[in-house]
């Protein structure tokens, strides 16, 4: 921690980890080379981000809001700490961050909030004027996938949806490879998010992740408002975490586009068993119908040819993973097993390789660099990059590398894996969110250094 708080604040990292295409550069930061930062939403997420900025040389956090005065006091306690001025305080009601975004002390927001917030926050901070970076996902209709698109269109602000798993030392390892042709033409594609939040849906009211049968009102946390998507919708609602890092690498939106998806669901048995598990057949959860399905299927086929299976996985008992496997005429890696195959350099011929050779090889140029500056800034240093690349594409008010069309493009697997579901598996098509212009929309060059 004290090396990357030395490093952030002596040293000058402007563009490391960017990676973005200059667009509609009208608006200039704030005086002092430092930009003006307000959080919203300061719960776990936003506390993370909020410690990551403090450690900055080149950041003022001005303002908060959030409607829990107990988290507001957290972040208030994190900045005094710090040493830094007092930020404005904003949670009144619901609709204060409405405030906040007429202040002419933020140029930049970063939304940490319940997911049903996060298009309506992204909007009207784009209409502000304010330089916006969303949390995952983006959106949850079709509508408001749209919205972010056409509000940056006529605004010429922009918005980053914050993919932190883009960042991923073995993701961007692989993207290496890829751009560098080693599993040769891709042609398959596995991902999702595997991961048990039985814990995290449910809790006892004292603690984030305590064991209970308890969500909603009576919940903490994301307790509060996550589980509620369970019991509305069969869907999978949380795709961008494996979705984005396979964009990157199949030039998504850049060359390539999403065409059409068709998804299934299981049974869903998973909840309930915890609830009773947890606190008896009485307990009143018990009797919650939840509609979204255990494990959830969808296959997505993109313009370019390839396929990739993503799964959502949740309510049940395993360990994480988000499933990656990147295919291509020339072999594959995946991560379950952590092992890779190259046709004619592997040690033996159809026998897998341990893949850590392999990513230490090809290790991308940012970790390289900057590794040991993000050791300490969260989920294992992918946290540090995706904050970064926000804040320098901010400062130069540039495009940044996951821009409105990926945050559209990725969260879109929502709305219609939910149709698609309720259609018996119908396949659903992907709007072009680029209207027509992922043809010559050049890739980002996620290999190059840029300074």
């Amino acid at each position: 921690m004290a090396t990357r708080r030395k490093f952030l604040k002596h040293t000058s990292i402007v563009g490391a980890g960017l990676l973005a295409v200059p667009a509609f550069a009208t608006q200039t930061f704030s005086e002092n080379d430092k930009l003006n930062v307000a959080l919203i939403g300061v719960g776990l997420r936003g506390t993370n981000h909020l410690n990551n900025l403090l450690l900055r040389k080149d950041v003022h956090v001005t303002a908060l809001c959030d409607i829990d005065p107990t988290r507001i006091k957290i972040a208030q306690d994190h900045i005094q700490k710090a040493g830094f001025k007092a930020p404005q305080v904003f949670g009144k009601d619901d609709f204060d961050y409405r405030n906040l975004l007429e202040l002419k002390e933020v140029d930049a927001v970063i939304i940490s909030t319940p997911w049903l917030w996060h298009t309506r926050m992204t909007v009207d901070a784009m209409k502000a004027g304010k330089y916006a970076g969303v949390e995952v996902s983006a959106s949850n209709t079709l509508e408001e996938c749209w919205d972010l698109v056409n509000t940056h269109e006529e605004t010429g602000t922009h918005m980053m949806i914050l993919e932190n798993v883009n960042y991923r030392r073995d993701v961007l390892a692989v993207l290496n490879m890829v751009k560098q042709k080693v599993f040769g033409e891709l042609v398959h594609f596995r991902c999702g998010y595997q991961h048990d939040l039985r814990g995290v849906k449910f809790n006892d009211g004292k603690t984030a992740y305590g064991k209970g049968a308890e969500f909603g009102e009576k919940g903490i946390s994301e307790a509060k408002w996550r589980t509620a998507h369970s019991v509305k919708r069969n869907a999978d609602v949380y795709p961008t975490h494996g979705l984005g890092p396979i964009a990157a690498m199949a030039d998504v939106n850049r060359g390539n586009r999403f065409v059409s998806l068709t998804s299934h669901a299981t049974k869903g048995i998973g909840l309930h068993n915890y609830v009773v598990a947890v606190g008896g057949e009485d307990h009143p959860n018990a009797k919650v119908k939840f509609k979204q399905g255990d494990v959830i299927t969808t296959t997505v086929d993109t313009a370019n040819g390839e396929t990739i299976i993503i799964t959502h996985d949740c309510n049940l008992p395993r360990p994480y993973s988000l499933g990656f496997r990147v295919q291509g005429a020339n072999g594959l890696w995946e991560v379950d097993g952590n092992r890779m195959y190259i046709e004619g350099q592997s040690q033996e011929e159809h026998r897998w390789d341990e893949a850590t050779p392999w990513l230490e090889k090809y290790d991308h140029p940012l970790w390289k660099k900057y590794g040991e500056y993000a050791l300490g800034a969260g989920h294992g240093g992918m946290d540090f990059f995706v904050l970064n690349a926000f804040v320098e594409s901010a400062k130069a008010n540039i495009a940044p590398p996951m821009d409105a069309y990926d945050a559209a493009a990725w969260s879109a697997v929502t709305p219609l894996s939910e149709a698609s579901i309720a259609n018996n598996g119908e396949p659903q098509d992907f709007p072009d969110f680029t209207r027509g212009l992922w043809i010559k929309r050049a890739p980002y060059d996620w290999v190059k250094e840029m300074y």
